[in-house]
């Protein structure tokens, strides 16, 4: 999670899997940071993915639906000025998280990784043996990623549906920089090419939920 202000523009880049994915009966479906402070486009500058909220919110219905696991993360910036500090309006959830928590695991963060958030992410999925989780959410290179290669290195079956998740363009050093678009597909590289998760699309997702449920 950065909190630096950014500005170039792009719409989406998605990806799938060949085979369609399986899901277990206690898939967790992790949803990260999906907050309204990242409407704030004077803030954040250009960003990709426009359906990104509609397919976290069918994502978020058919695991509800199914009886699987969810798990909400939010972003708790220490950052002086963030529009992610717990004090700013920004820091809620959007309204489709919002209308969606139920029973949700509640996870608070201030690093990018949700498994160095409160409660322990990974003592929670260990206590009921999830071994499975799908990762979505804002922003896709930071959190997300970052939460999905920890994922991926402490053992569990990571599949993170690109088409749910979305970032902005970023700048880098001595003039570098990439659009959302493009910092999408290095995350869809760095996670499925180097074997940290399965990059799948929230269509194959919700077929796989309704599907019978699998061990």
């Amino acid at each position: 999670m950065t909190d630096t202000a950014h500005t170039t523009p792009r719409p989406a880049a998605t990806t799938s899997g060949a085979a369609a994915p399986q899901l277990a009966a206690d898939s967790a479906l992790i949803v990260i940071d999906v907050q309204k402070a990242f409407d704030d486009a004077s803030f954040w500058g250009r960003r990709n993915n426009p359906a990104a909220e509609d397919n976290i919110a069918a994502l978020m219905d058919a695991w509800q639906e199914s009886g699987r696991p969810v798990v909400l993360v939010r972003h708790n910036s220490v950052q002086p000025g963030s529009v992610l500090a717990e004090d700013r309006p920004g820091y809620a959830f959007k309204d489709l998280v919002e209308e969606r928590r139920h029973e949700a695991l509640l996870i608070t963060k201030t690093v990018n990784s949700a498994f160095y958030g409160t409660p322990d992410l990974s003592r929670w999925l260990t206590e009921r043996g999830i071994r499975q989780v799908v990762v979505a959410g804002i922003q896709t290179n930071m959190c997300v990623e970052t939460t999905a290669r920890m994922a991926g290195n402490l053992g569990y079956r990571v599949l993170v549906p690109l088409d749910a998740t979305h970032t902005f363009d970023l700048a880098g050093p001595d003039g570098l920089s990439l659009t959302a678009d493009e910092l999408a597909t290095a995350t869809a590289v760095n996670l499925h090419g180097g074997g940290f998760a399965r990059v799948v699309t929230t269509a194959q997702l919700l077929s796989a939920a309704r599907a019978r449920v699998t061990a």
